[in-house]
């Protein structure tokens, strides 16, 4: 499956959208993919800050239990609390409805680090 051209994404299976100073923070749909049925999400706080690669959550799937890993750094400017009732939607829309967290980007390198749509399909393909 080819992934949304928009975005950018990270080897941990983020993906990043930009619009202004604010990223938007999901799942691939690759990631979601390979958990199975996510039953449980656990996301942090507004307002607490990120560093690129630091844990910010859990996903907990009927196989596993796995953690979210920042692709960028930045203060956290909204959370997704939809997904504490309704964590089936990061299976049903990974790359929409199913976003976690809104940061306010701190480094705009660190988002022209991450790969391109076409080169992470090439790096799950290469597994």
């Amino acid at each position: 499956m080819a992934h949304p051209s928009d975005r950018v994404y990270s080897k941990e299976h983020e993906w990043v959208l930009v619009s202004g100073d604010v990223a938007t923070v999901g799942i691939s749909h690759f990631a979601q993919d390979q958990l199975g049925e996510v039953v449980y999400v656990d996301l942090p706080a507004e307002g607490d800050t990120l560093s690129a690669g630091d844990s910010f959550g859990e996903i907990e799937s009927v196989k596993s239990v796995s953690e979210l890993f920042a692709p960028i750094s930045g203060e956290i400017v909204e959370v997704n609390s939809a997904l504490s009732d309704t964590p089936e939607t990061v299976n049903s829309d990974p790359h929409g409805a199913g976003w976690m967290i809104k940061v306010r980007v701190a480094d705009a390198a660190e988002v022209d680090a991450l790969l391109s749509a076409e080169d992470y399909d090439a790096f799950i393909t290469e597994g």
